[in-house]
């Protein structure tokens, strides 16, 4: 039987043996709801999807769940009406010392996902979190709060994670992160989900099938849906959430493969003659970013405007880190010299490119002056360094596509002085650590950054240390000090003196209970941008 139908069976008869129980109780609920609004009566347990927590502050941080009793069924097999769905924020994993508690409302508009901004708490310290829709009560989950403006952490603890593809593996790596101890949050680049349809057993595809996709490439508000509920069904990822606030971001897969702005992957050209045109691409975009919404731990400045949506955000930690989360889709050009691998065509060089649009350039400019942060995290999705691939092409993907607009931010910092640059990137399922260059195409200018690559969770399987292709990326470029193509994520711990980068490798994901290894282990000094053995 499939992962996610095992897992879904598990929590549907869990569901159900309580259900006799479950019914009668909720209609004790009555008094305390508000008006007019309809009494959840649920056929099984309705938090399959588990909860989460993001976006920590100083005194609070975001708490998520969403109704689904039967998430791979329409609207999560839950009533189309709004719910009541009461929360607590405790001091203890008992709930004996409530910090803060309060009713909120799973709206069907929203696919019953419930966002509740939690303030009012202590700075730097763990929490516990739990929902309850009737008798039915969520698992708990943990959540921190950052320190407070101006405080002085002694370290500061983060994973960076991202491109997680259902078929292509199991998500080990994030029952690993669950465990991961005194983490002050996950940073998820992105690709969260992928679009494409289903494949069926011995079909050829990308990458290697060991689980499927349900239904067909994603494209309207319910097929985005059940993707994310297809995904957030696996139970690893499930005790991620659960044991560490997330920052998420999104790359491509969440709407398309390689989109770019107005600017579908289907472009006219090669494998796709017939173009989907901006006004039709829109309507895509307004579904994935609200699917997207629905099931991240983000705050209520995320709700998408049709197609729209501001995504990009800044976060401090104290004074030991400004964490700067990026938004490189939705406001780029269109990749030059019609994408893919390839020589730089002049279409590439022109001045006024764009990889982050003017507004969030000039967001993030502003950011990078004045930071309270000794460590100033851009946490982004591609890859940022100098990366030449063989022939001396380049990926028209990446910022090496846009080099004047990485000219623009790398000038800005060292304009600013910016101190200690760290750039946090993912996207091309391999683990990479580099030094960035004032001049990146100058192998002579001086060192101004430091980026780390976070290679897959699962994206093209069990992979391998090295490659032919790595290789040849360790030869042509001086400045990247690690290549290494299995699954997994880093672990970073930043504090006064240096930032330390574990690279956490994975043997297999096509089978399950892989063991956590340490393939790489980097250290950025204080004042000295670069990367170094550790």
């Amino acid at each position: 039987m499939d992962s996610t139908a095992r897992h879904i069976l598990d929590l549907s008869r869990r569901g159900l043996l309580r259900g006799g129980a479950g019914l009668a109780a909720l209609a004790a609920l009555a008094p305390a709801a508000r008006p007019g609004l309809a009494q959840p009566v649920f056929r099984s347990f309705p938090f399959t999807l588990g909860v989460s927590s993001g976006d920590p502050a100083p005194d609070g941080f975001v708490i998520w769940t969403r109704l689904a009793p039967e998430p791979l069924q329409p609207d999560g097999g839950t009533v189309r009406a709004a719910l009541p769905v009461t929360w607590e924020v405790a001091e203890d994993e008992r709930f004996t010392r409530i910090a803060a508690s309060g009713t909120a409302i799973a709206r069907p508009e929203l696919a019953h996902a419930v966002h509740v901004e939690v303030a009012g708490l202590a700075p730097a310290r763990p929490y516990f979190y739990r929902f309850r829709a009737g008798s039915e009560v969520s698992r708990t989950g943990r959540a921190r709060t950052a320190p407070a403006a101006g405080a002085a952490p002694a370290r500061l603890r983060f994973v960076t994670a991202g491109c997680q593809h259902y078929e292509h593996g199991h998500f080990t790596a994030w029952s690993h992160i669950a465990r991961e101890p005194d983490l002050d949050f996950v940073f998820h680049y992105g690709d969260y989900i992928y679009e494409y349809r289903g494949r069926a057993p011995g079909q050829p595809g990308w990458g290697p099938r060991v689980r499927q996709h349900l239904g067909e490439e994603t494209i309207s508000l319910p097929d985005y849906r059940l993707r994310y509920a297809q995904y957030r069904s696996d139970l690893d990822l499930q005790a991620a959430h659960a044991a560490h606030p997330f920052l998420p971001s999104y790359d491509d897969h969440e709407v398309d493969n390689n989109w770019a702005g107005e600017n579908s992957e289907e472009n006219g050209q090669g494998r796709f003659p017939v173009a989907v045109p901006p006004e039709v691409f829109v309507l895509r975009k307004a579904a994935a970013f609200q699917a997207w919404y629905e099931h991240m731990p983000v705050r209520r400045a995320a709700i998408p405007r049709g197609p729209d949506i501001t995504a990009y955000r800044r976060l401090d930690f104290g004074t030991m880190a400004r964490v700067h989360v990026l938004d490189t889709r939705q406001f780029r050009d269109d990749q030059p010299c019609g994408d893919g691998a390839k020589p730089a065509c002049p279409e590439a060089f022109r001045p006024e490119a764009q990889m982050l649009g003017a507004a969030q350039e000039d967001w993030l400019l502003e950011g990078l002056a004045g930071s309270p942060g000794r460590w100033n995290i851009l946490a982004q999705q591609v890859p940022m360094m100098r990366r030449e691939l063989r022939g001396g092409t380049i990926s028209m993907d990446k910022w090496d596509a846009y080099p004047a607009a990485r000219q623009r931010i790398l000038d800005g910092l060292a304009e600013r002085r910016t101190p200690n640059p760290v750039v946090l990137s993912g996207d091309v399922h391999v683990a990479l650590a580099a030094t960035i260059r004032a001049r990146p195409e100058d192998a002579e200018s001086s060192a101004i950054a430091t980026e780390f690559t976070a290679t897959s969770i699962t994206s093209e399987g069990d992979g391998a240390e090295m490659t032919p292709a790595g290789e040849d990326v360790l030869r042509r470029n001086p400045d990247i000090a690690l290549f290494n193509a299995r699954r997994g994520y880093c672990v970073s711990e930043a504090t006064a003196a240096a930032m330390t980068t574990e690279f956490v490798a994975l043997p297999f994901v096509t089978r399950e209970d892989a063991p956590r290894q340490t393939a790489a282990r980097f250290v950025v000094e204080n004042g000295r941008a670069g990367v170094q053995r550790g």
